[in-house]
């Protein structure tokens, strides 16, 4: 099997023009923003190029996206998809954005569970809705009794929960029953549920269970993106439980004019023809995980990590290192890079991290590092973090 991550040359990445390798200076390996270090898988270049062929760069129509969709969850996850209760939306954030929107008032509030993807604080406050955190446990796992204060806390206010599975960046995936109590305590308080399922293709050693099968009222927002790396092809999915469908008929007709019709086409063929390759990114992934156990035991012991159970992400803890900042406070940007122990890997060993204080609460002392990335290049950055921590 071809490793997909020792196809390109360090010095090939560096001519890429997206932020991953062009936000840093060119001494500094970038580990950061969520794009992996890969060719596209052939279908989908293929499909492209087809389409580029046919003059085919009109406007999305009809309802591919969702069938290959539906067609990948069959198959991954046993889930079925109910095309009717489905919307074509840009992206991820902007599709939680728009049920934001439509599901509370001006002025309510959106439950995360801390520490989480750092848009999930940027675009509830964009939506003028307050932000109220109930952080995961200790074990990096959801907090029912920190959720179900949260949603005590904001009482008649109007409130979503914006939910992550799996959790970015810890990488955990939430299991059936955690699942199915969420929706119960979602209930109770009547808080809808918005699920970022963005991840969900790149499982390692867990079982997925989409949130729209467990919760009729609740909401699941996917992509191809993540796992096939296309960022740079914007569209995205909603899919709904089996009570939604009133609600997405009411998402305004202007939102389905912001996706892309070629990011559809490349996002379908990914679902349908890139499994192989995704397989071959997963058992590329893995050795890459296991390569950084053995990096961090030899090079940096006194940075900690619970490997997670899905995602390219790894979730390091630096509290015990020389790096440690006491009392170090949440960087309001969305990047990240500039607080903590992320500063000091930056500035002293020129790797580029993203800083745990953006992703909120508990953040504090931790960094987010992008596994999709070269084997070599992965042991050159350990190797100048430990020279730090």
């Amino acid at each position: 099997m071809v490793n997909p991550f020792e196809q390109v040359p360090l010095d090939r990445l560096r001519e890429r023009t997206s932020i991953k390798w062009r936000f840093f200076e060119p001494d500094v390996l970038p580990l950061w923003v969520a794009e992996m270090d890969v060719l596209p898988a052939e279908p989908i270049t293929r499909a492209v190029h087809d389409a580029m062929l046919r003059g085919d760069t009109g406007y999305p129509w009809g309802t591919g996206y969702a069938e290959a969709f539906g067609r990948f969850a069959a198959d991954r996850w046993g889930a079925s998809v109910e095309v009717s209760r489905t919307a074509l939306v840009s992206d991820v954030m902007m599709g939680a954005f728009e049920l934001i929107r439509l599901l509370t008032p001006p002025g309510g509030a959106v439950i995360v569970t801390s520490p989480v993807y750092p848009p999930f604080h940027a675009y509830s406050a964009h939506a003028e809705r307050r932000v109220v955190e109930a952080p995961l446990g200790d074990n990096l796992r959801l907090d029912l009794s920190a959720i179900e204060d949260a949603c005590a806390r904001v009482g008649d206010a109007g409130a979503v929960l914006l939910l992550c599975n799996p959790h970015n960046p810890t990488g955990t995936v939430h299991t059936r029953a955690e699942l199915e109590a969420l929706a119960q305590v979602a209930a109770r308080y009547g808080v809808r549920v918005i699920s970022d399922e963005v991840h969900a293709p790149l499982l390692f050693d867990a079982t997925f269970t989409p949130y729209w099968e467990v919760d009729p009222h609740g909401f699941s927002l996917t992509s191809a993106s993540k796992a096939w790396n296309l960022a740079g092809l914007r569209t995205a999915l909603i899919v709904g439980g089996a009570e939604t469908g009133a609600d997405l008929g009411e998402i305004a007709e202007v939102v389905s004019h912001g996706p892309s019709h070629l990011a559809s086409i490349a996002h379908a063929a990914a679902f349908d023809e890139g499994r192989g390759w995704l397989d071959e990114v997963l058992a590329g992934l893995r050795g890459n995980r296991a390569l950084l156990a053995r990096l961090l035991a030899e090079h940096a012991p006194s940075i900690r990590w619970q490997p997670g159970e899905a995602t390219f992400l790894a979730w390091l803890d630096c509290r015990g290192t020389r790096v440690a900042e006491p009392g170090s406070v949440a960087d309001p940007g969305y990047v990240g890079l500039s607080t903590g122990p992320a500063k000091a890997f930056l500035e002293q060993a020129r790797v580029g991290l993203n800083a745990g204080e953006a992703f909120g609460a508990g953040g504090e002392n931790h960094v987010r590092l992008n596994l999709g990335t070269r084997p070599d290049v992965l042991e050159e950055a350990v190797r100048r973090m430990g020279e730090v921590a």
